[in-house]
């Protein structure tokens, strides 16, 4: 059987290009012709090797999960739960204002303004980011349990609180604003954020006075 000529570009190279169009343009936004000439294949090669848009759309979000937004992994990784909470904060601030990329953030500027022809693909990015809630709300309730959260914590709020504040830095970024203005609004953050919830020390009785 005669085998079908091979494909005259790099797959991974491919999705990386598509990535940039995708964050730069959102899901609708980013045209075929966009696609493919960003990639410089034609339409049919694109859709011979992924299939469909939202198929390279779905290949985009697995590449960004392992490369810019794998700071929350990590972060989640750390020994406390102000650990936790600083690098997601600071790990969004240098994945959505670096020089070399699109400001702001794919996962949540992908598919804000998505006809209903493209539901799936805003249900896709809404199950991300309901993902990672889960895994912070996971990780702060190890943290309670450790004792490094106090049993009156609640992993749910804080994990909305702490993802609420990684999306408005994204929004900012996409904004204009700049890196280290985004620092110092991180640096207030975790100023006004007692090492969440943590257990606070009772006070120890004044000693008398020794006569």
């Amino acid at each position: 059987m005669a085998r079908g000529r091979p494909r005259e570009f790099d797959v991974d190279e491919a999705v990386d290009t598509a990535l940039a169009v995708f964050w730069d343009k959102g899901y609708e936004g980013a045209t075929l012709a966009d696609l493919t000439d960003a990639i410089g294949i034609r339409r049919g090669s694109l859709y011979a090797a992924f299939g469909s848009k939202e198929a390279l759309f779905d290949q985009v979000l697995l590449r960004y999960g392992e490369t810019i937004a794998r700071y929350i992994a990590r972060a989640v990784l750390l020994p406390t739960a102000h650990d936790v909470v600083a690098a997601v904060w600071r790990g969004a601030v240098e994945a959505t204002t670096d020089e070399n990329t699109p400001h702001g953030c794919l996962i949540v500027h992908g598919a804000l303004s998505c006809s209903a022809d493209n539901d799936a693909v805003r249900a896709r990015l809404a199950e991300i980011r309901r993902s990672d809630r889960q895994r912070l709300r996971e990780r702060f309730r190890r943290a309670v349990d450790s004792g490094d959260l106090s049993a009156g914590a609640d992993p749910e709020a804080l994990a909305t609180y702490v993802a609420t504040v990684q999306h408005g830095i994204a929004v900012q970024a996409r904004s204009g604003a700049s890196r280290s203005e985004l620092h110092s609004m991180v640096d207030l953050a975790l100023a006004g954020l007692r090492r969440p919830e943590q257990p606070e020390r009772p006070e120890q009785p004044e000693r008398p006075e020794r006569s």
